[in-house]
């Protein structure tokens, strides 16, 4: 089913800047809706305005295969666009090169290969960098073949959250793409003698910089005709709390062991010996839950992994952040244990913890919500959200997104639930949303499903 887009008053206001300008730069924070902004866009200036041809969009691995195809087939003006995704192997890539389509997808790691094999040649008039500070490197092989094939695009659109997240010295070779130097200069040296100067050095090394005085308002006032901030109060009241639902789509062999457990209430896991037994509809729920997230305990609490699809889309969570702190809401033990395997993440413990938080030190900080309790004030150290689990408490659930949406908060808080599609998580989802949690919420999703294998 597709839905009808009305734009807010933000977003038609992206999407103009788009339309109007040859070269656009859109740093918006995650929850602004980003994706459906720059579809809207391509649509309109290739089937109203007849302005382009073929677009290319360049995003991380995981964005690149699903997210773009998923996102323009949600919306009813834009299900229509044709998408060729060039990736996996060579002769895959080939072939979707040569399919004939509205927009082509690759992987940013894939940009080289794809300019040697285009050369001057270069079909697509329209380029979209969906994540642009992974461009920030001038040295990388990704950077320098943007830059050789730069003269041939015709429009180009870089997408962010923020461009420098780390120092003002990372936004010179993602602004370099958008306008090849005329904002910032035509070469890194000069950016940097310009804009900063050297504090400390030993002969002619430099190991660091730092910004001239009035250095940021001065960039900012010379990328202002082709770059905008969603951030930015003109376009939005401040602070707003913005719910962002990530979807999460298990392979084919754990999505036949969730259905197994739905079904049949036990699921005989062959590797470790053991089955899992789910007696009654609380007991269901919760192991359903578990697998959602991504592992399950059997009688002996031993947990056991049954995939990493949640993983994955928290990596393009907190790749997305650009180093903005992130905070992590997980519902089951081995949830935080994966996460720290796999993630430097900071469990919250401890009064020094809050305070390091709220100093800005801590990026990634796992809390349960049972811990979140009223009273705990985190709003200073940062703006965004992940649910990689929920539960039916509804008290819970509110009482976390609280720790950072109150007052004192100056920014708009993005919270992030990653969902897995077909599970539990949909019914919990929906509980939320009408407000309809605990037990009783439980028992009526939990019945649902059962039902559905009696009717089959």
């Amino acid at each position: 089913m597709s839905l009808a887009y009305k734009p807010h008053s933000y977003q038609e206001y992206a999407i103009n800047r788009v339309e109007d300008s040859p070269i656009a730069g859109l740093f918006l924070d995650m929850g602004l809706g980003k994706t459906v902004i720059t579809l809207t866009a391509i649509n309109n200036l290739k089937y109203d305005s007849f302005d382009i041809d073929k677009v290319l969009i360049i995003a991380p691995k995981r964005v690149a295969e699903d997210t773009w195809s998923r996102e323009s087939s949600k919306w009813q003006h834009t299900q229509h666009l044709r998408i060729s995704k060039i990736l996996g192997t060579q002769k895959k890539r080939l072939d979707a090169l040569k399919a004939d389509a509205d927009i082509y997808i690759i992987n940013r790691e894939n940009v080289p290969w794809l300019v040697a094999q285009t050369g001057k040649k270069w079909p697509f008039d329209m380029v979209v960098i969906d994540e642009l500070s992974s461009f920030k490197n001038s040295d990388s092989q990704r950077w320098r073949a943007l830059r050789r094939i730069r003269p041939f695009i015709k429009r180009i659109v870089g997408l962010t959250g923020t461009p420098a997240p780390n120092s003002l010295m990372d936004l010179w070779a993602q602004l370099y793409l958008l306008d090849s130097g005329e904002r910032l200069g035509s070469t890194l040296g000069g950016y940097r003698d310009r804009y900063f100067y050297a504090a400390a050095k030993q002969g002619h090394v430099v190991h660091s910089w730092k910004q001239k005085r009035e250095t940021e308002s001065k960039i900012y006032e010379a990328i202002s005709d082709i770059c905008v901030s969603m951030k930015a109060e003109d376009h939005l009241e401040m602070p707003e709390k913005l719910m962002n639902y990530i979807p999460v789509v298990l392979d084919k062999e754990s999505r036949a062991k969730y259905d197994q457990l739905e079904r049949d209430l036990l699921l005989p896991l062959v590797d470790a010996d053991t089955t899992i037994i789910a007696n009654g509809s609380a007991v269901l729920s919760n192991k359903l839950l578990q697998m959602a997230n991504g592992a399950i305990y059997d009688e002996d609490k031993i947990a056991h992994v049954i995939h990493e699809a949640k993983l994955d889309k928290l990596e393009d969570v907190i790749e997305s952040a650009n180093g903005k702190p992130v905070l992590l809401f997980y519902s089951f033990k081995h949830d935080i244990k994966r996460i720290a395997k796999r993630f430097k993440i900071k469990e919250l413990k401890t009064n020094d913890d809050i305070a390091e938080w709220n100093k800005g030190n801590i990026p990634l900080m796992g809390c349960h919500p049972a811990s979140a309790g009223h009273g705990l004030n985190l709003q200073d150290g940062g703006c965004i959200v992940v649910w990689f689990g929920l539960n039916w408490s509804l008290e819970l659930y509110e009482q976390a997104n609280a720790r950072l949406y109150r007052q004192g908060q100056k920014d708009n808080v993005i919270i992030h639930h990653l969902v897995a599609e077909g599970t539990m998580d949909e019914q919990v989802i929906e509980a939320l949303d009408r407000k309809a949690t605990g037990q009783n919420a439980l028992m009526a999703a939990v019945k649902a499903r059962i039902d559905k294998y009696k009717k089959g």
